[in-house]
């Protein structure tokens, strides 16, 4: 049975200017340390795919929010919410902490997609209940 649906559509530029701002700390709020890693490895390399990847989790933690009913309130936190990809590239969620702990009490299991283009990032995300 279906939980509950988010969508969320970002604009990369916006998190371009947010993120000369206020630099590696906005990284840091919104991602967690696995994200925090493989973030540095892209923008090292490329510096736009960096913001692209900062941006579609982003979208995907704003749209898992959504799904869940919380917005951004405890136990939902950026870096309790985990964007990942299996080793076929699926991208998946992966919580930690308190949210962790309310998401498995409810019998839930969570779907994400993610995907970007220059200026945009989106995310759908569906919420089940076993």
């Amino acid at each position: 049975m279906i939980y509950g649906i988010g969508t969320d559509i970002c604009d990369v530029r916006r998190i371009a200017r947010t993120f000369e701002r206020q630099g590696e700390r906005f990284a840091r709020k919104v991602l967690s340390d696995a994200e925090f890693v493989t973030w540095q490895a892209r923008s090292a390399r490329w510096p736009k795919r960096g913001i692209s990847y900062l941006a579609t989790r982003f979208s995907a933690k704003e749209a898992f929010s959504k799904a869940i009913g919380m917005g951004m309130r405890m136990p939902m936190t950026w870096r309790s919410c985990e964007i990942t990809n299996l080793p076929s590239g699926k991208p998946t969620i992966v919580l930690h902490g308190a949210l962790k702990e309310w998401f498995e009490a409810q019998g839930l299991t969570a779907h994400v997609t993610v995907t970007d283009e220059t200026d945009y990032a989106a995310s759908f995300v569906v919420v089940e209940r076993a």
